[in-house]
């Protein structure tokens, strides 16, 4: 995937010693949660995120030449039994995950990767548990089967005025004279 990289991020990364991070911002229904891969608070896009140094693990990210669909899996390891909670009771399915790159010196970042969050699973440990998110990218949805119907009753359930197709069993069987006159 091409992607603009601003100027101050590549001089950053040109130095001899670098820093570099990532940034996972997930947006629940509940609100935004916004982590990075170091310690304390920082500003990342103008939003604050919340520092998990090590306890935050993001597995599979790739830069590929192609159009594949790629998904990855971001981890938060030692969270609380209180909060597993939280996590069972919030709609997760289909919110929006970005994971950024940037480099501690400087402010910019770039995206590496954005999709939906698809499928939670808890390891739970007696004190501490291990939540992860396996994040689809956008790709995916392409090569998932619509369950859409082009009927009239599917069509209302969506839009509730639209009779467009109403007329479509009436016309099915039709024979529509074209290009010559009629019998």
């Amino acid at each position: 995937m091409s992607r603009t990289v601003p100027a101050p991020l590549l001089s950053a990364l040109a130095q001899s010693e670098i820093q570099p991070y990532y940034a996972v911002e997930m947006l629940f229904d509940s609100g935004p949660v916004r982590l990075w891969t170091g310690y304390g608070n920082r500003s990342v896009a103008g939003n604050s995120y919340i520092g998990a140094g090590q306890l935050l693990n993001i597995q599979g990210l790739a830069e590929v030449a192609d159009l594949s669909a790629k998904s990855i899996t971001i981890s938060l390891s030692g969270v609380a039994v209180s909060l597993v909670s939280l996590a069972l009771q919030e709609p997760y399915q289909r919110r929006i995950c970005r994971v950024y790159f940037g480099e501690v010196s400087v402010s910019d970042v770039v995206e590496v990767f954005s999709g939906q969050l698809n499928i939670m699973s808890i390891e739970d440990s007696g004190d501490a548990s291990t939540i992860s998110v396996l994040v689809d990218s956008k790709l995916i949805e392409l090569e998932r089967a619509s369950n859409r119907r082009y009927t009239s009753e599917n069509q209302k359930s969506r839009f509730a005025d639209d009779t467009f197709f109403d007329y479509v069993s009436a016309i099915q069987d039709a024979e529509i004279v074209w290009g010559r006159k009629s019998a």
